[in-house]
């Protein structure tokens, strides 16, 4: 029983590994007109639902074992299980690319190493850090250290080249995210793409 004034969250079962989980855990999948499996990130499109884990093995193995027949109790056509766990790879990341690119043209992204460390020194802190995946070792640590001394949430994330080419700018070893409404859709969708690769 629901505690008082505490709303409970739907669940539903992986397809993949069967675990039952809040339904903003996992990735739901729709029937298209010509009953195709199609990935609902924004879980906004009509019609029944099914859900995997945000995680390619779940999802390769509810396509192995024919889980989205027997889930929409029909005959259902999708992509070969390699195929569709990069489709929806692609879709995490371009989340994460957009976003990037919208907070960048609002005026809330630092990018580069030095102006990301400043940032973190300075009394107002940045919202989220963003580190390349391929910056030096050493400059990677230090940016980290500075985030965790100052309390400011990091992931890694993207290459050098990709953080320059979403800031159109040359490559960028780190960004910061300012303070404000993008840091929190931003994290959920890292997190989202990391878990999805496995990488959480």
């Amino acid at each position: 029983m629901a505690r008082h004034g505490v709303t409970e969250q739907p669940q539903r079962s992986c397809l993949g590994c069967r675990t039952s989980k809040n339904k903003d855990q996992l990735i739901r999948f729709v029937l298209s007109p010509d009953s195709e499996v199609m990935p609902d990130l924004d879980s906004k499109l009509p019609g029944r639902g099914s859900y995997t884990c945000i995680n390619k093995e779940c999802l390769a193995a509810a396509l192995v074992k024919g889980q989205f027949k027997r889930s929409f109790k029909q005959d259902v056509s999708s992509m070969p299980p390699d195929q569709m766990v990069e489709h929806v790879r692609q879709l995490l990341f371009d989340r994460i690319f957009g976003l990037i690119g919208l907070a960048n043209k609002a005026g809330c992204i630092i990018g580069g190493g030095s102006m990301v460390s400043d940032a973190l020194r300075a009394k107002v802190k940045p919202g989220l850090i963003l580190v390349a995946t391929d910056v030096s070792e050493t400059i990677g640590e230090k940016i980290i250290c500075i985030a965790d001394v100052n309390h400011v949430p990091h992931r890694i994330i993207i290459t050098k080249d990709g953080f320059g080419a979403i800031l159109g700018k040359a490559p960028r070893s780190a960004i910061a995210v300012k303070q404000g409404g993008f840091v929190a859709p931003l994290l959920k969708s890292v997190d989202r793409y990391r878990n999805f690769l496995g990488e959480v």
